[in-house]
């Protein structure tokens, strides 16, 4: 019988959504809610006649849009397929067996799947009311500690710390410690924080920030994400990612999103105002709804039963959200923010099971 290696054959499966039947809706994947900006479906249909010939290697249209747009330069940034491929391979490079990964109670839970991967221990700080807690992380570095991972805002809690907490934290850290910051909601966060502060960090030479144009640009399908790199440790990623990971369409269509600031704008806006709507709503249930800062909210019931008894209710009328047993938050489901009418059915469901 050929058997996979032992570390591998121990590990679970990276978790993926429950979709559901055909009729089913989802609220579990944290998609957008609207479509992408016009310009990018039109520059992905423009280049549909290059698919015989392989996608650049170098992102380079695709880089300098996120440069003007940013105020980077091209060289700092590196894209991958989805922020996850650039998180997976960041960890492969820079952690092995022995080390730790530390990351926090509701961190984005592939972290510990590809710390799983290179047989590196995932390790969790415990977060204050659903929320990352700088002093915790710092108490939980040790000697083995060879990357720290911050969501910011987070996932599953929609929780934001702000900017000068990461640089606090980061000060803190030795200096042989990688800071990770993952922002794949930052478009959604507060405007008020100027994400510069946070880009500035990685100048130092120990810090990276992923981000990803799935969320606030309505591009999962495209699979595109990007992170700002220190050179050194861009180095050894680029010798992990797929050459030709972004296809030509995903590339033209990413630029385009890129460029199309006054869309993804839009977009936030619209989609907060539908999210605070439903958190209210739900806070008027009874839930504990937790200040969102993405394009999701997490609804903590009563009880772990009256969760399960919405969860059902939702399903048999067709509306699917996460449950997040997985996260320890058995009393929780999170749901990601659809148009204003799915988000209506959603609310009376729950007002039918709850009231």
């Amino acid at each position: 019988m050929i058997r996979a290696v032992p570390h591998v054959a121990a590990m679970d499966a990276y978790a993926l959504a429950d979709l559901g039947g055909p009729e089913t809706v989802s609220l579990a994947q944290n998609e957008s809610a609207f479509p992408a900006s016009p310009a990018a479906i039109a520059a992905g249909r423009a280049v549909l006649d290059k698919m015989p010939l392989y996608p650049d290697p170098d992102w380079p249209d695709l880089r300098a849009a996120i440069a003007g747009n940013h105020g980077l330069e091209t060289d700092m940034i590196l894209c991958g397929a989805g922020s996850m491929e650039l998180i997976g391979c960041l960890i492969r490079a820079f952690a092995g067996a022995g080390d730790q990964v530390l990351g926090t109670d509701y961190g984005y839970a592939f972290a510990a799947s590809a710390s799983a991967q290179v047989q590196a221990e995932y390790v969790k700080a415990h977060e204050e009311d659903l929320t990352v807690s700088v002093d915790n992380i710092l108490a939980a570095v040790t000697p083995r500690t060879r990357i720290v991972f911050v969501c910011n805002p987070g996932n599953p809690t929609g929780t934001l710390i702000p900017n000068v907490e990461i640089i606090r934290l980061r000060q803190a850290l030795p200096e042989d410690v990688m800071l990770v910051v993952d922002q794949a909601y930052a478009e959604i966060a507060d405007p008020a924080e100027d994400p510069r502060a946070i880009f500035d960090l990685v100048r130092r030479g120990d810090t990276v920030v992923v981000r990803t144009l799935s969320k606030a640009y309505g591009l999962a399908g495209a699979r595109a994400g990007w992170g700002c790199f220190p050179a050194a440790i861009a180095a050894e990623v680029r010798k992990l990612l797929n050459p030709n990971n972004l296809s030509t369409p995903s590339q033209a269509m990413a630029a385009a999103a890129m460029r199309d600031q006054a869309h993804m704008r839009d977009v936030v806006a619209k989609t907060a105002a539908i999210r605070d709507r439903f958190a209210s709503g739900c806070r008027a249930l009874g839930l504990e709804v937790p200040q969102s800062h993405t394009n999701f909210v997490l609804l903590q019931f009563a009880s772990e039963k009256d969760a399960s008894r919405a969860d059902r209710a939702l399903r048999e009328n067709h509306l699917l959200m996460r449950g997040m047993g997985n996260y320890g938050l058995s009393d929780c489901l999170r749901a990601t923010i659809c148009g204003q009418d799915i988000m209506n059915r959603a609310l009376a469901v729950l007002k039918g099971v709850l009231t």
